[in-house]
């Protein structure tokens, strides 16, 4: 039983995660990096120097609370376990869990942004029980609309990619409809907040390719509806509503393909106030709660104690 650290350096969040395998207490620091206002995400450079920036302060609140001896660090090292996944802001948070697993002697294990999503989904909804099960897991964020099929595997779980949007990802849409409607980046709380101000039903079609979805005319028809003078709220809504339908489209169609199997759904998309209880009510998917749904180090945390043999 022992104490191990995550680090994570995505595309939008600087985060790190003590997860202590005595109490199962996770104790977590995270900060967005900062863009300009109106613009729609960061250039790698600028994600790199930033995380290089707000690593070590994070480190300092993390470790307020008490400087615990480490049994193990984890990191995410690149976006998904797959050949050519590769982001410069990941090297921020592999390099820097090298060097404090070397001064300190402690385990290095590497891991996915993906898997700790994953992790950090189980964890919060309270299904790790799942780890020793096959489950369909969602993860929508700004980078990503994957379903993937999950099974007990290497390093932890084996994780099969099943069915994706075929252009504009979730988190794509919600951003650059909620830039089109004066939000801040990144939008998805605000997208949401602004939605629950339309009670108005909407139905629309999704855009399906057997288990994908395209996603690219969300854009186009809030567009259109802004152009037509729509009210802010109803557009928001409608985009959040296009995403679910076609979220809703893929799960069908994966129960239709893969049988009855759980569902766990992950990324900061499915925090959605508006998309969430829907997917809970009509196919009881697991969540994880809000602050484990955006990019996060506890997935990696955990990961990174499970690699080592711990019990959670």
């Amino acid at each position: 039983m022992g104490s191990y650290l995550g680090i994570d350096t995505s595309n939008y969040t600087t985060s790190l995660s003590l997860l202590d395998t005595d109490t199962g207490e996770v104790r977590m620091e995270k900060r967005l990096l900062p863009t300009a206002p109106g613009a729609l995400g960061l250039r790698q450079s600028d994600a790199v120097f930033a995380h290089v920036q707000q690593l070590g302060e994070l480190a300092q609140k993390l470790f307020a609370a008490g400087r615990p001896a480490l049994s193990g660090v984890g990191v995410s090292i690149f976006p998904r376990r797959a050949e050519g996944s590769y982001m410069p802001c990941f090297l921020v948070g592999k390099t820097s869990a090298e060097l404090l697993a070397s001064a300190i002697g402690a385990p290095l294990y590497t891991f996915s942004h993906q898997e700790g999503h994953i992790a950090a989904a189980l964890y919060s909804s309270g299904h790790l029980e799942l780890m020793k099960e096959r489950f369909i897991a969602f993860h929508l964020s700004g980078g990503t609309t994957d379903a993937l099929l999950v099974e007990p595997g290497e390093p932890v779980f084996k994780v099969t990619p099943v069915a994706r949007s075929l252009d504009l990802k979730a988190g794509q849409a919600v951003d650059r409809v909620g830039l089109m409607l004066g939000l801040t980046f990144p939008c998805g709380p605000q997208l949401s907040a602004l939605a629950e101000n339309c009670s108005e039903r909407i139905k629309v079609r999704p855009t399906m390719k057997g288990a994908d979805c395209c996603l690219s005319g969300v854009e186009n028809r809030c567009r259109k509806l802004l152009d037509e003078g729509r009210d802010p709220a109803y557009i928001a809504r409608y985009c959040l509503i296009s995403i679910e339908a076609a979220l809703e489209g893929m799960t069908q169609a994966l129960l239709d393909q893969y049988g009855k199997l759980p569902l766990l759904y992950a990324g900061g998309v499915m925090a959605s106030s508006v998309i969430r209880p829907y997917f809970e009510a009509k196919f009881g998917g697991y969540f994880a709660q809000p602050a484990f749904s955006s990019d996060n180090a506890a997935g990696i945390a955990l990961l990174a104690a499970l690699s080592a043999g711990e019990t959670v």
